[in-house]
């Protein structure tokens, strides 16, 4: 058995090879000599001819590669790729499936051991090891083999992803068939578009070594400053593109990405690199790459994303000192899906706003800075398409949706109509606000369900009283704190929450404490876990540092004084006593400013139902609460035990499922034995099916994104309570989610607003 050297040292050879090719052609060799065997085969999965194509190899005739093809059911290699798993034998002729191919060579060769190379359960192709002599090869052997097909399987997926590379694209051929790449949901809607790919500007990993002395030294420091001041124009002339749609707290979003190229930030560092002997481009790739790899090990979800920040600006920096800047503009179509590996703040205000339709990154997460202000925006957006073949799609037509987290190509006439009714259900939602706004949430029945909206940012408010959002039940007090270089000062939060308080009195405004830790972290107050959403994060953190919690409720109470329409939650709460102190803490708050003069009334005070903990203590923690409101989203990943901001899994985030549903089931019964009122502020409050399904269960408020509550409203108002409680009756039988989400559909499609759905269940059944 190959030492664990050895696969080490293999492994880092195959990273470093510069195309695909080469990777193959070194994984077949070194794997040979590793192993000791006659023959190293890799086979590739040829969607287009539904057959395996030899790709690269040792020990076969060489001529053969790119020619031999092995249909998907023939063959052992077929049938190492259609179980799925390994096959070792030690006289491979006397096998039934056994096919000879006499270009090959490999009649000689007895003794065989094949493994698929898997990625994301689809089968990308097979690694095959041959010897002369009879033998099995022992466990040592395969686990080595699977070893390797595991890397092998990172590269081929990301090779795919980046060039689109197939075996049918070694022959030039194009593929018409319909296809379906996930990823991460980061803005809702749908866009139907012509994709544009924005590539980088400039490889920051193709910068060779060079030492420079004397007066060069002067000379590449006035390189790096003119090529950073166009730089700075470049990202001051999209600031001035950006902010025709943006609000100016959501605008400072975009500013911290371009007090990045402050003298004293990253510039003053690269300058220093030069002084040292380094080129222009030398220093400014050494500098980046070492904040990009700084940025990429931190577990906090919102730092990782800094990374994609630099990354694009030192690439634009790089450009302009390699003289490869554009000279002409680059043109966009009408309906413009931009496409990148990388999408970035820069790169959204470089599309003319009239022309954006869709946002499609392979990289990214919904806490990224481009997801961000594509939800402000309003724009379909997925995420960590990490599968996405993006060089192949510019000026293909794209089907984005934004809900489901998916992308489609060559979509077949049936699904493209599907996804046309879903735009002309959304224009007409918009075109018919003004009336719909107006109009309770009440069923045909005279049931009425009160909606109201989360808001983070100024725009929100505004875009929610347009919708008739008739309270805030979710302010993220976070979000402008995480816009900010340092904590913002009593005053300047005053500001803040007054805008949220005096937009919407008399109407409730429930504002949560300040919820960091997780996928959220503040750039000047880093929080570094092993497991940051197990870690120190919500009221840990604000109880853990008073003088932060102190300051902000001060804030809330002082914002509040002649609105009375305060409520102040608390989040990520696991224990009564944390319950207890929190709420001691508000209430000397009160006392201190009554002390000062100021006419302040005690607000309501509530707690976020979040953690599985907080579901089995709902009972106990209602009788020391006004209200409990549950933040279905961590609730469904820590039940689930999934991060539906990781690609790899979030397909298995569902909040219909079973074990989700008998937890906010059991959350209103509890609350609902002591008179607490009890909302929802998750995503799936949103979802019009959801929303019926809640409302069925006896949820008091729905709280909800901006852009859902039109959609939201009309189904309510297009159901009945009493089918609404049957329909729940009938899925509390279920254990299958994708069964509840059908029976959901089934009964929205009947009341005539089945294409409101979030789900889109026909967009999904139409691909599986």
């Amino acid at each position: 058995m190959p030492k664990l050297e050895t696969l080490r040292k293999i492994v880092q050879e195959v990273d470093s090879a510069e195309t695909l090719d080469a990777a193959l052609e070194l994984i077949v060799k070194r794997i040979r000599q590793a192993m000791g065997t006659h023959v190293c085969s890799v086979y590739l999965f040829d969607r287009d001819r539904d057959a395996f194509v030899l790709m690269a190899t040792e020990g076969l005739n060489k001529s053969s590669v790119g020619q031999v093809t092995i249909g998907a059911h023939e063959g052992l290699v077929g049938l190492v790729g259609q179980r799925a798993e390994p096959i070792n034998l030690d006289d491979a002729a006397q096998h039934p499936q056994f096919r000879y191919f006499e270009e090959t060579g490999e009649e000689r060769y007895k003794s065989f051991l094949g493994v698929p190379i898997i990625h994301q359960r689809r089968v990308l192709g097979v690694l095959i090891v041959q010897q002369r002599d009879q033998r099995r090869f022992d466990e040592g052997d395969e686990a080595f083999l699977v070893t390797m097909s595991a890397q092998l399987a990172g590269i081929l997926a990301h090779a795919e992803a980046t060039v689109g590379i197939s075996p049918s694209r070694h022959r030039n051929q194009s593929t018409s068939a319909e296809t379906r790449y996930d990823g991460i949901a980061a803005s809702p809607g749908v866009a139907i578009g012509t994709g544009v790919v924005m590539a980088t500007p400039a490889d920051l990993d193709a910068v060779p070594a060079k030492a420079i002395t004397g007066e060069r030294i002067d000379q590449e420091v006035q390189r790096f400053t003119a090529a950073l001041k166009l730089v700075r124009r470049d990202i001051k002339a999209v600031g001035r593109t950006l902010e025709k749609r943006l609000r100016k707290d959501e605008a400072a979003l975009f500013d911290v990405y371009l007090r990045m190229l402050d003298d004293h930030a990253l510039p003053a560092e690269v300058v220093t690199q030069i002084k040292t002997g380094n080129w222009a481009q030398g220093a400014l790739c050494t500098v980046v790459q070492g904040h990009i790899r700084q940025f990429s090990m931190m577990d906090d979800a919102y730092l990782r994303e800094r990374a994609s920040d630099i990354r694009d600006l030192g690439r634009r920096i790089l450009a302009y000192l390699q003289e490869e800047a554009r000279t002409e503009p680059k043109e966009y179509p009408p309906q413009t899906v931009l496409v990148a590996e990388e999408v970035t703040p820069a790169m959204l205000g470089e599309v003319p706003p009239e022309c954006l339709v869709g946002l499609v990154s392979m990289m990214g997460s919904s806490n990224s800075h481009a997801a961000i202000l594509a939800r402000s925006m309003g724009i379909p957006t997925l995420m960590g398409a990490v599968d996405l073949p993006m060089t192949t799609l510019e000026g293909q037509e794209l089907i984005v949706d934004g809900y489901m987290g998916r992308v489609f190509v060559n979509a077949s006439a049936d699904l493209r109509h599907y996804y046309e009714l879903i735009l002309a259900e959304e224009r007409s939602l918009t075109e018919g606000l003004e009336a719909l706004k107006d109009l309770p949430a009440e069923t045909c029945d005279g049931y009425r369900m009160p909606l109201w909206v989360n808001t983070a940012l100024g725009a929100d408010v505004t875009r929610s009283l347009e919708r008739g959002a008739e309270g805030i039940g979710l302010y993220r007090t976070e979000v402008p704190f995480m816009i900010r270089e340092s904590f913002p000062t009593e005053a300047e939060q005053v500001q803040s929450y007054r805008i949220q308080l005096e937009s919407f009195a008399p109407r409730n405004v429930t504002m949560r404490t300040l919820d960091i830790g997780g996928d959220k972290a503040l750039p000047y107050f880093p929080i570094e876990e092993d497991n940051p959403f197990l870690g120190w994060r919500g009221i840990r953190v604000t109880l853990d540092h008073p003088e932060i919690l102190k300051i902000q409720v001060r804030a809330m109470l002082k914002a509040s004084q002649g609105l009375n329409n305060l409520r102040i939650m608390l989040p990520m709460i696991t224990y009564v006593s944390e319950v207890i102190e929190a709420k001691q803490f508000i209430h000397d708050a009160v006392s201190e400013l009554r002390d000062e003069g100021l006419e302040i009334k005690t607000p309501e005070i509530g707690v976020m139902i979040e953690v599985p903990a907080a579901v089995y203590m709902a009972g106990d923690i209602a009788r020391h609460v006004d209200f409990m409101s549950v933040g279905s989203n961590d609730l469904t990943q820590y039940l689930l035990a999934v991060d539906r901001n990781n690609p790899r899994v979030a397909g298995l985030y569902d909040s219909y499922h079973p074990a989700v549903l008998k937890a906010l089931q059991h959350v209103i019964n509890e609350g609902h034995k002591v008179g607490v009122q009890v909302s929802i502020c998750g995503e799936m409050a949103g979802d019009p099916g959801g929303a019926i399904l809640l409302m069925a269960m006896g949820y008091d408020v729905l709280s909800m994104s901006p852009i859902n509550l039109p959609r939201v409203k009309a189904a309510i108002r297009a159901t009945t309570i009493e089918r609404a409680r049957t329909l729940l009756n009938y899925i509390m039988t279920l254990n299958d989610p994708k069964e509840v989400e059908a029976a959901i559909f089934d009964v929205l499609n009947e009341s005539g607003v089945g294409r409101l759905t979030n789900r889109r269940a026909a967009a999904s059944d139409s691909l599986n």
